[in-house]
């Protein structure tokens, strides 16, 4: 039986402090002028005034209400986010392999990795941050484990973590390095014997019956302009950077018209399955985001609104964003050296029921030293 950690999230999260310091170029600005046009994604005009009423920005630790103040230069602007509740987020992690540098976990879905968003709480971070806080208050002198790399809080599965700054680095290398030699040789077949550090396996549910046995998918993934999302959204896009796929097909199901797939990943690129299977005409069932073609579906122009939430920021975008949850896609299998004794370790994580073969059962979950 697996061991697992966490503890219910409170209602509220603790806010945010973000801090600027007042640059030369911003001389003679005035505060709303700095704020709208600095974060201009974050509120729009009026949200920031109402930011400013409130009483939510210092400058050099006063607090300013003037939204005509003018700026000098060199001055500490902080402004507080105030505490809001966060979506709902599941808070029990498991622990699938564990020793002095290294901590494997099942991550559920719906869960984010790192903060960001809605979500500066309710993170897989979080959760380690206060483990090791309750570890170090038992007397234990545990180190405060980090991710090293991400899922999509739909996905559920592995997620490796670090317990060192040293395994970090070498960790954090075997990932970039899977994703930089597919960049050196875009073209490479999965199905020719490619020396890696690290094996990643995916268990998907898509959509429509996929007739081939196999697909190796090497469609470049960069970022496309989406409202809502302000950096932009991760597509299939032939200006992108280099990504490799591999799809094998395990069970069709012609009643239901879905695919069960296992998806080996060379590279590493964000929401890469769920684009990659997307761009065969095969996206996961569920996902709210990806349709045929590895795009977002463009077709509902929405105008920017200008109204704003309680908090003086925009509000959520009625269109789906990258968070959102509903598809199945699990983080399987993965198979890597110990980044300090370089034994071959392999680990597994539980498949949800939905993903599972009928031959297949939980009793093979778990670890396994090669």
């Amino acid at each position: 039986m697996m061991v697992s950690f966490g503890d219910p999230w409170p209602e509220l999260n603790d806010g945010i402090y973000y801090r600027d310091l007042v640059r030369a170029t911003d001389t003679g600005a005035t505060l709303i002028e700095f704020y709208s046009r600095k974060y201009e994604n974050s509120a729009p005009l009026n949200g920031w005034l109402q930011r400013i009423c409130n009483k939510q920005i210092t400058v050099d630790g006063n607090v300013a209400t003037d939204p005509d103040l003018i700026l000098r230069g060199n001055e500490e602007l902080v402004y507080h986010r105030l505490p809001w509740r966060e979506p709902d987020a599941p808070y029990l992690l498991e622990i699938l392999y564990e020793d002095n540098d290294v901590i494997a976990l099942n991550k559920p879905s719906g869960l984010q990795v790192l903060p960001g968003g809605l979500f500066q709480q309710r993170t897989v971070l979080t959760i380690l941050q206060r483990h090791a806080r309750s570890q170090a208050m038992s007397g234990c002198q545990e180190l405060q484990p980090v991710p090293v790399h991400r899922l999509g809080r739909g996905t559920s599965g592995i997620l490796l973590c670090a317990k060192t700054k040293f395994a970090k680095s070498r960790l954090a290398s075997f990932f970039a390095d899977g994703t930089s030699m597919v960049g050196l040789c875009r073209k490479m077949d999965l199905r020719q014997n490619v020396t890696r550090n690290i094996k990643k396996l995916y268990r998907a549910l898509a959509s429509g019956v996929i007739v081939e046995d196999e697909i190796v998918i090497n469609q470049p993934i960069g970022l496309v302009r989406y409202s809502g999302v302000a950096k932009g959204l991760y597509a299939a896009c032939p200006s992108g950077k280099s990504a490799l796929s591999k799809v094998t097909v395990l069970k069709r199901d012609l009643q239901r018209n879905s695919t069960l797939v296992q998806v080996e990943i060379q590279s590493g690129r964000p929401h890469q399955i769920r684009i990659h299977l997307s761009y065969i005409a095969h996206p996961l069932i569920g996902d709210p985001l990806y349709s045929i073609g590895g795009v977002p579906d463009f077709s509902d122009h929405e105008s920017l609104d200008q109204s704003f939430a309680q908090d003086g920021g925009y509000k959520r975008p009625e269109k789906p964003v990258p968070g959102d949850c509903g598809y199945n896609l699990h983080a399987h299998r993965v198979v890597f050296p110990h980044p300090v004794t370089n034994e071959i370790i392999q680990i597994t994580a539980p498949l949800p029921p939905i993903l599972q073969m009928q031959e297949e059962s939980t009793a093979e979950d778990g670890l396994y030293r090669l």
